[in-house]
Formats: structure tokens, sequence, C-alpha cells
């Protein structure tokens, strides 16, 4: 490349490959949450909490109705209707109803987000595997709440699913022989009702709770401003549509004109379409099918993070900033003295993502040792090498403002932003960078660092960009030296293929820079003679 200096991408093995053209389109469409919402209240960020909070959102308003619910087959129906008729509890009914479809909405988009973007097989197996049982457990849970109401569309319901449910030769009497006559339904059967529609969501909670057991820090709670703006939306809706029953159940007729929840029981008029077997066959395959992608997208493992005892301090900063707990503390095993602790990946675990790299003291490039070996490394992307590669290619630098871009290997390509006077260097995730590079870079020769990657998040490693951004601000060890001048270093995050954003981005930069002058001579002089601490 001549003098261009740009540093290749490195480690791409390791970057998710996702579908082209749906990744595209999902961008699209998350782009334009993000000019409505900002990237970091955008619904299409934060698909996971939104799906806690709408469980806790059905929880409370269940609660609720529940005080008020008759059990009985005489009674359900009536009580039911009396909530409608009270100002709090027909809200509170209302949001029941609204927040489960919601539920159901983005679950399946969580779903299909991660499907597009390849977020099911590696390291992310587990989370993929114990997702795929909480659709059965939601439909359960939301079908057997409108059997409680036992009006018409309720009849229609439990005996649609009783046919399908006795295709299966599991029984020694149909299912369906229990609601031929009013006579067959006591309340002894609403009793059991009810212990399944409680029973059910607990379920669903634990398996929600498994799910995100191997990701750290897990993200249950939406922003506030969303989280806000979200229950306001569902209490106008329900003060707009509040939730209505049919005529009651009657078990000597067929029901009349119903309406209907598709999100929930579409389900049944999909079997009257067809029948009961094709439904089991549809419903199984779809399982099946999700159960088998992380067999399906197996591919070549890139090297997992590795821990050089002689360099492990035990601090426990990879410990805590690593995204998928593959980094444990335990009892040292060399015998060093003053170090009770000592850091140990699990390969399984290990999304070789580096953050763990950028989290470790003894990964500043001003260590004047022979060999540069920090505690944790990448061995695709050594810190050693990372230090050798900016030093090359910052001396390369010419013209009156030299920037170094750094990003990310899933963000915007940042090697088309490389010229003779901007050095770029990708990263398996922007969370790798030691922020002693930055300051390294601008005592090298530099005039300001650009530091980009996955937008707010949407980081493909969870927590990279984030950890990243409060190291700058000084909030997070290792942290940018206060010394630093943060007017030569800035944050610009950007979509996968939104290029021409980092562009400009780096445009008004070198404006800025521009008007501050060189980083040599007083400025430069400055940084010289504060001392470096290296552990």
């Amino acid at each position: 490349m001549s003098q261009v200096a740009a540093i290749t991408r490195a480690g791409e093995t390791s970057a998710p490959a996702a579908h082209p053209r749906l990744q595209a389109a999902l961008e699209a469409l998350q782009a334009r949450f993000d000019r409505a919402f900002g990237a970091r209240d955008n619904p299409w960020r934060n698909l996971g909490s939104l799906g806690f909070f709408f469980f806790w959102i059905v929880a409370v308003s269940g609660i609720y109705v529940y005080a008020l619910f008759d059990t009985s087959v005489s009674g359900a129906h009536a009580s039911v209707e009396a909530m409608s008729a009270g100002p709090t509890a027909g809200l509170m009914r209302s949001l029941h109803r609204y927040a489960s479809d919601a539920f159901v909405v983005v679950m399946f988009l969580h779903l299909a987000k991660e499907f597009v973007l390849r977020r099911y097989a590696g390291f992310r197996w587990f989370s993929w595997l114990t997702g795929v049982p909480l659709v059965w457990l939601v439909y359960a849970s939301g079908i057997g709440g409108y059997w409680l109401v036992w009006d018409g569309l309720a009849q229609y319901s439990i005996i649609a699913s009783a046919v399908w449910l006795d295709w299966l030769p599991v029984f020694s009497e149909p299912l369906v022989r229990n609601f031929l006559t009013p006579e067959s339904v006591n309340d002894r059967f609403f009793s059991l009702l009810m212990f399944l529609h409680i029973g059910i969501p607990l379920l669903l909670l634990l398996g929600m709770w498994v799910h995100i057991q191997r990701v750290s820090r897990p993200m249950t709670n939406p922003p506030r401003r969303l989280a806000l703006g979200t229950l306001a939306m569902l209490v106008a809706l329900s003060l707009a549509l509040p939730a209505e029953s049919n005529a009651p159940a009657d078990l000597s007729r067929l029901p009349g004109a119903l309406t209907f929840d598709w999100w929930y029981l579409f389900v049944h008029p999909l079997m009257d379409a067809t029948s009961p077997g094709f439904l089991w066959a549809l419903s199984g395959l779809f399982t099946l099918g999700l159960a088998a992608l992380p067999l399906l997208g197996r591919g070549e493992r890139p090297p997992v993070a590795h821990v050089s005892l002689d360099n492990c301090n035990g601090c426990g900063r990879c410990f805590a900033d690593c995204p998928y707990a593959a980094v444990v503390m335990m009892p040292r095993t060399d015998g060093r003295r003053g170090h009770r602790q000592q850091a140990v990946v699990l390969p399984d675990l290990c999304a070789a993502c580096g953050i763990c790299a950028g989290a470790c003291p003894s990964s500043t490039p001003f260590r004047s040792v022979e060999a540069l070996v920090t505690g944790i490394d990448m061995p695709q992307l050594p810190v050693a090498e990372l230090r050798a590669r900016l030093e090359r290619s910052v001396a390369q630098l010419t013209g009156p403002v030299k920037v170094v871009v750094v990003g990310c290997d899933c963000a915007a390509e940042v090697k088309a932003l490389a010229g003779p006077d901007t050095t770029v260097l990708s990263l398996l995730c922007t969370g790798m960078l030691p922020p002693s590079f930055i300051e390294y870079a601008l005592r090298g020769g530099a005039d300001g660092v650009l530091v980009t990657g996955c937008l707010p998040g949407d980081c493909a490693y969870r927590l990279g960009n984030f950890w990243m951004e409060e190291r700058i601000r000084g909030e997070r060890e290792p942290h940018l030296r206060p010394t630093v001048p943060r007017e030569r270093v800035k944050v610009a995050w950007a979509a996968a293929r939104d290029v021409e954003e980092l562009r400009r981005a780096l445009a008004s930069f070198r404006a800025e820079l521009s008007g501050l002058g060189s980083m040599q001579g007083k400025a430069i002089r400055r940084l010289a003679r504060q001392e470096v601490a290296v552990d």
C-alpha cells in the first residue's frame, strides 16, 4: 500500500458471519428507528430487555386480576366482566392482555434478529437452545389464560386444543369428551386451569433465567425512557381499546362470531384449515429446526484467549469485563508470592472477542520489556503485534493532520478510511483496545485518535463499546489517563454498513484537530513529562 498506513483487519474468523442481505435489511430498519428513538433507546436494540419488561407487566397485572377473579365455572365469566366495568380493574385486565401480546411480538423479533445475525452457533449455542422451549411455554401460558375467561373464545380454543392433543396416541380416552356437555366442566377443572396458568409462567421465568446464565451483566431492564414510553403506549392502548370478552361459554351449542387474538390463537384456524397432524408436523419441524441451527451453523472455531501466568497478577479485571463469563478466577497454581488468584479461560464459553486483553493492566504498550507479553491475550492478534503494527503505521503517516482510526471487525469497515494521513486499526472488538494505546499513538506522532465500533446496544459481543466508553471517560479500569487531551480523542459508533457516516465523522474530527494544531511541540512534551505507571 506504499505509504498508506493501514493495519488490515485481523481475526476475521472470529466475527459472526451474518446473512448478508437480511442483515442489510435489518440495519436499514434499525437505522430508521435510530433516527426516531436514538441508538440507545431503539426498541430493536433492546428486544431481550423489553421481553423481561413485558413479562413483569403481565405478572403484576395478572396478580391484580387474580385477586378479583372467581375460579368457578359459574362465576369466571361474570367476574371478568365485572373487572372490565371498573376503571382500575379494567385497565389492569387490558394491560395483561396487551402486554402478553407485546411479549410474543418481541420474542419473535428477538428470535428473528438473532437468526439474521447468526447468533446461534459457537459459544452462543447454550443461549439459543435454552430459548427454544420458551416459545412453547409462552404459548401454553397465553392460550391457557384465554380459557379462564370461559367465554365463547375459551370454548372454541379449549376444544380445538383437545382435538389437537387427541391426535397423539397417548390418551386412553379422547380429551375432547370432557367438553361435550355443560356438566362435564366443573370447578375442580377451573382450579386446575388456574394452577397451570400460575405454574407455567413460573417455569417460563425459570427458563428465562437459565437463558441468560452464560452472559455476564445481562440486559434485563430496557433504558428508562424506552420503558416509560412503552408503558405509556400500553396504557393508552388499554384505555382506547379495552379488552372485551365474548358471550359466555355454552357447551351445549357452537359459539357464534368471536373477537380473536391472532398473536396467540392463530394455531386454531390453521388447524381448522389443515389438520391436527399437519399442525403437529409444522410445530415439530419448527422446534427441531431451531434446535438444529447450532449444529448446522458450526464453523471453524477461532483461537480463544490465552493466559500467561508470568504476567497475570490476579487482579480480576478480565473476569469483570468478560461478556460471557468465560474467564474465572482460581487459586494460583504457580506459587507466585503476593498473588493468590489467577485467571483461567473456559474455552467453550470464550467468544474470542479480546475484551479481556483490553482489560488487562499488563497490556500497556509502554512496558519496557524485550518481548511484550500480557497477562491474557488473543493468539490471532497479540498485544505485542498490535503495538508493532501501530508503531510502523504511525511512523508512515504524512500530512498536516495525522489520525489513527481504531475500529471493529464486526462494525463499519474502517479499512475504507485509510490514506496517507490516516491509519486504521481493526480489532476483534473495540473493547479489545487498551486505553493506553490511545496515548501511545498520540505520543508516537498522531494528532488524534478516532475510536469506532458497533452502535450502542448493538455490540456483537454485547459490552465492548460500553466498556470502551467508560475506559475513555476514566470510569473503568484500565482508564485513559487524565493528562491525555480529550479533545484529541473522538468516539463515533457506526452501523456495520454505514461507512459514509463514519467518513463524515472522520472529516469533522479532522477539522477540529486542524484548529488545535499539531501534537508536536508543547502538547507532546507535556505528555512526555508524565511518569508512565507500569505494573
